[in-house]
């Protein structure tokens, strides 16, 4: 059954209720956790295998996610303009971090002024989609995938390439990664949950990867860039990107907008190079989905 026609016996049904009692069913409709559990057994399989993921990237990284050796991310993190953590959306869901918040491993709020009560909310900051991200990703934003090549550029944990694995046909998934530390993390994942058969992880600078950019037919690019390169090293990577990714009709995701990257730099897109396409963020994937999150999420494609 199409949306259309679901529509259509959903407003039938609604109008046989007892007007009396319509606004409880509505209300209902919309706080139900049992609408939520149907919502979540139509993925739950994907899902279980991701959280088991996430659970075991949890436990070999520090609450941070963030590796020592990520030194230039450290800096720039401290030079916000606000004070901001990094809290990985893959490792974390909102009660994983509320947990953590009461038992003092991490805290949403800083003190203004040392000793006193004055507080302020701390900027959480993730380089990684969520697992109700993925989901939208793969199944909203992006069409079939299958026969098909993605590449996720700065793939970290590799949430995006187990995302593709559970939530797509895309017959290759391939993660560019410049830490060794994450590569390793990322492998380690792959040999444990048997995905090889499809997801590939190269320790690589992304500038080097001109054939595989060439080649790809999906490439991502999730807070790539900002954090972890000086801006004359974004921009170089960003002119490489611009002049390799080419082929007509493939997609780009970036989150946040290209325009928004770039206009950091003070540089522009290439004129003729992408389209941005809409992306529908009205749809409800469960009461754990962040909307704002989901409207981060921009999609083009290659003119």
């Amino acid at each position: 059954m199409d949306v259309p026609a679901a529509q259509s016996e959903l407003v039938q049904l609604l109008n046989r209720v007892n007007p009396r009692e319509l606004p409880k069913l509505l209300h209902w409709m919309r706080n139900s956790d049992e609408l939520d559990q149907l919502l979540s057994d139509n993925n739950n399989n994907n899902k279980v295998i991701l959280r088991n993921i996430s659970d075991d990237l949890r436990a070999s990284l520090p609450p941070n996610a963030m590796f020592p050796s990520e030194s230039t991310a450290h800096c720039k993190m401290q030079q916000c303009s606000r004070p901001t953590v990094h809290v990985d959306s893959f490792l974390y869901d909102e009660d994983q971090v509320d947990s953590l918040c009461e038992n003092g491993t991490m805290s949403r709020s800083y003190c203004l002024t040392c000793g006193s009560h004055r507080t302020a909310p701390l900027d959480f900051l993730s380089h990684s989609f969520s697992i109700p991200e993925l989901q939208f990703l793969f199944e909203n934003v992006l069409p079939d995938l299958s026969g098909r090549m993605l590449v996720d550029v700065g793939s970290r944990l590799g949430a995006v390439l187990y995302g593709g694995y559970v939530f797509s046909a895309a017959s290759q998934l391939v993660g560019v990664e410049l830490s060794e530390d994450f590569v390793r993390l990322q492998e380690d994942i792959v040999h444990r949950y048997n995905l090889s058969d499809r997801v590939q992880v190269l320790h690589s600078d992304v500038c080097l990867q001109n054939v595989l950019l060439q080649n790809a037919d999906v490439l991502i690019m999730n807070n790539v860039f900002e954090f972890f390169m000086e801006p004359t090293e974004q921009v170089r990577a960003w002119n490489f990107i611009m002049k390799n990714f080419r082929k007509k009709g493939s997609l780009l995701v970036t989150v946040p907008s290209l325009q928004e990257s770039l206009n950091t730099l003070q540089e522009a897109v290439q004129p003729g190079w992408v389209e941005e396409l809409p992306v529908d963020c009205d749809v409800y994937l469960g009461a754990d989905t962040d909307p704002d999150a989901l409207r981060q999420i921009h999609l083009y494609r290659v003119l």
